[in-house]
């Protein structure tokens, strides 16, 4: 048989997916810490506006770049709750962020250019660069910087060949909340040595009293293209519904694009999600007030046992330091802590090598379940 393209076969695999495969062989129950999906179903007028518009034969094809009025919906929500104003023609609906994401990668990178990415940082960021051929190339997030970009290692790492830089607040896995001025100054590093900048701001509805500022507010040059998701917020993760923002110029090639991707996203789940925008806001606020008790009731039990941590400003993640524990491969450690004590966890290795020693913990978790499988690592070897 002919051989695969390179790319395609040389992309690594999410280290996510070794502990899933991991935890579905195991027999007996597993305490399920590694993936971040919601504890809660959609809420129930996003559910019965999915449901009706599968009851009214709302099954045909729509415009690749989505329903008119939930382009419109979106173009409102950007405005009222990011700060930046857009038309419709701005918007373009994706099969969840991640392949809002995809489509800004099409957009901007072409074989053998460079992507700066966070480390550690989504593990998808790299799958999906090296797909198209391009190189990532990692920016460390250190612990000493409280894992906030540093401008001056960012500058080391540009080259002729730098095309484009991720920035991604609120943070997966550390749940760290870029401020105001960390942001600006991310894209005046953009405009300096004319990059794109594709900002992930898929866990925008999920801070705990830090407010999530979206690059494109400080963006003069039309460089920033911006990617959200309805999945975390509203838990549509099976939905996959997300939405690219692009700069005016960038508009239409944006929305040509899907045709060869996806053709469109499909027209009930687009009716879920405009129902989302639209309707009431109370379920998705208890979500939010959920996840910041699990937050404080994780981290006091943290505090309890001496376990040094992060505490997340936003999404729902807790990164958590077991460099006791792993002593230096905590990928094995994650490994054998599901096989001893029957809890997934994410290693800090899949985000990145900056994440050795670490651990992502997802508080999406049931309560119960998160305070036991934090327990037992006190318990592990």
């Amino acid at each position: 048989m002919p051989a695969l393209a390179p790319n395609a076969a040389t992309m690594k695999r999410s280290g996510i997916r070794q502990i899933m495969d991991l935890a579905w062989s195991l027999p007996g129950p597993i305490i399920g810490m590694h993936v971040g999906e919601p504890s809660f179903d959609a809420p129930k007028h996003v559910i019965e506006a999915g449901r009706a518009a599968w009851a009214d034969g709302y099954t045909h094809y729509v415009p690749n770049a989505g329903l008119p009025e939930l382009r419109a919906a979106i173009a409102s929500k950007v405005l009222e709750r990011n700060g930046f104003e857009v038309t419709p023609e701005q918007v373009v609906v994706s099969a969840g962020g991640a392949e809002a994401l995809h489509l800004a990668f099409t957009l901007t990178l072409t074989a053998g250019c460079e992507v700066l990415i966070p480390d550690p940082g989504w593990p998808n960021f790299a799958m999906a660069v090296h797909l198209l051929q391009a190189t990532p190339v990692g920016y460390q997030l250190r612990a000493e910087a409280g894992f906030r970009p540093r401008i001056e290692d960012l500058e080391a790492l540009v080259t002729p060949r730098t095309r484009a830089i991720v920035v991604n607040t609120p943070s997966n896995p550390l749940g760290t909340v870029l401020p105001a001025a960390d942001v600006e100054a991310l894209v005046r590093f953009a405009d300096r040595h004319d990059l794109w900048l594709i900002s992930d701001e898929c866990y925008d509805g999920l801070t705990y009293g830090a407010e999530h500022v979206s690059a494109a507010r400080y963006d003069v040059a039309g460089r920033v293209l911006s990617s959200f998701s309805f999945s975390k917020t509203y838990a549509m993760t099976g939905s996959r519904v997300g939405y690219l923002v692009v700069p005016p110029p960038v508009s239409a090639d944006a929305a040509k694009l899907q045709e060869p991707m996806i053709a469109c996203v499909n027209a009930p789940a687009q009716r879920a999600a405009l129902a989302a925008l639209t309707g009431p806001q109370d379920e998705a606020a208890q979500m939010l007030a959920t996840y910041r008790t699990r937050r404080d009731l994780a981290v006091a039990q943290l505090q309890q046992a001496g376990r040094p941590y992060l505490e997340p400003e936003g999404a729902f993640y807790l990164w958590i330091d077991v460099r006791d524990r792993a002593q230096g491969d905590v990928g094995a450690w994650g490994l054998r802590f599901l096989k001893e004590q029957g809890v997934a966890v994410a290693p800090g290795t899949v985000f990145g090598d900056g994440g050795e020693g670490w651990i992502r913990v997802s508080l999406a978790t049931d309560t119960e379940h998160l305070l036991e499988g934090l327990a037992r690592i006190e318990r592990s070897s």
